[in-house]
């Protein structure tokens, strides 16, 4: 049964998503053949081929492919010891360092940008991001305001809306996930289904299920395919008691992606729906995923990788571990409620570290 769109007083129109998916490939690839055929051709320029790196990371989050987020960061690696003065070279650095959440370097990057004469408002912007992730709320807020007006409508609300969301403050956030698809004017689909999946994680984490399927529901119908909405989408079904429906989300994405996230979740619903012979191998190719993926970039893996040990890995030890290491790098509420897990599964709950489930979920 297909669900009902989402209703509001606006609903903004975009293009196809799957042909936006085809399309955004076929920049890449074009993109990368240029990128080539310069270096072979000439000196080495970077401004033609920065846009490669935000590109590569874009599908990278909406296909669920970690190898894409790999890509860029060699790249964006290669263009700064090239061109080590060069700010569009250290500004994409720093992007694809961020999205391995090796935040402290992309700080360093943004540094370095700011020395060479980078524009004080893109750098606001991006050390926002960063440290908001951190857990520096204060800090991030600050910066928002000060990028804010150089940030069309759009940027600055959805920006605005994730912070909120990321405090715990849903119904101011609510008001302002609306408002940013009010003043959503581009017909690409990938900013949108970006806002209607945060709102979706934000509703997860409150415990709102209901809620938080009607916007993953919506990103997916946006940009068919999306697999963190369609991953959430499957563990919300999961949550409310339907393993076969989430069995069905999760088998092709499990398929296709590289990130172990979705064979963890497809071993836990197969384990639920007592399929428990499949269930074993897919928690084993998870299993050997993460230990490999802690390895390369801890820094965006431990704490996924302490959920899969705390859950369907069935490992405590090995899930405190990774969790106390999350928490070492990134003091945040996240951070501490994942320990606080690991210590309840494990029975040394301690008094004011255990939280609920609900706000211990991954994106």
């Amino acid at each position: 049964m297909t669900p009902a769109p989402v209703r509001g007083d606006h609903e903004p129109t975009t293009t196809n998503g799957t042909i936006a998916l085809v399309n955004l490939s076929a920049r890449i690839d074009g993109l990368t053949a240029r990128a080539q055929q310069a270096d072979e051709a000439g000196p080495f320029t970077v401004a033609p081929q920065a846009g490669l790196v935000d590109l590569l990371t874009l599908r990278g989050h909406f296909l669920g492919r970690i190898a894409d987020y790999e890509q860029a960061a060699r790249l964006a690696d290669g263009w700064v010891r090239r061109a080590p003065e060069h700010t569009a070279a250290l500004l994409a650095r720093a992007r694809a360092r961020a999205t391995l959440h090796r935040c402290a370097d992309a700080m360093a990057d943004l540094d370095a940008a700011a020395r060479l004469g980078a524009a004080p408002a893109a750098l606001d912007a991006e050390r926002a991001a960063i440290l908001q992730a951190v857990g520096c709320h204060t800090e991030a807020r600050s910066l928002l305001r000060k990028a804010a007006p150089h940030q069309s409508d759009f940027a600055m609300l959805g920006a605005l809306a994730v912070f909120r969301a990321e405090r715990g403050e849903t119904t101011e956030a609510e008001h302002v996930f609306e408002e940013a698809r009010r003043r959503c004017h581009g017909v690409s689909p990938f900013p949108l289904a970006q806002l209607d999946f945060r709102r979706g994680v934000m509703w997860m984490r409150a415990g709102d299920l209901p809620r938080a399927r009607r916007w993953f529901e919506a990103a997916c119908r946006r940009v068919p395919g999306y697999a963190p909405a369609t991953g959430h989408l499957a563990e919300v079904e999961l949550l409310l008691g339907d393993p076969r429906a989430a069995v069905a989300r999760l088998r092709s994405l499990a398929e296709t992606s590289d990130d172990p996230e979705y064979a963890a979740h497809l071993a836990r619903a197969l384990r639920a729906a007592d399929r428990h012979q499949e269930a074993q191998a897919w928690r084993d190719q998870a299993a050997e995923q993460y230990e490999d993926l802690v390895l390369r970039h801890p820094e965006a893996y431990a704490d996924h990788a302490a959920d899969f040990w705390l859950t369907v890995g069935g490992d405590v030890d090995r899930g405190l571990q990774l969790a106390l290491r999350t928490l070492v790098m990134r003091q945040t509420t996240r951070s501490y409620a994942l320990v606080g897990r690991a210590r309840t599964v494990g029975g040394q709950e301690t008094l004011g570290t255990a939280l609920p489930r609900h706000l211990a979920v991954n994106m």
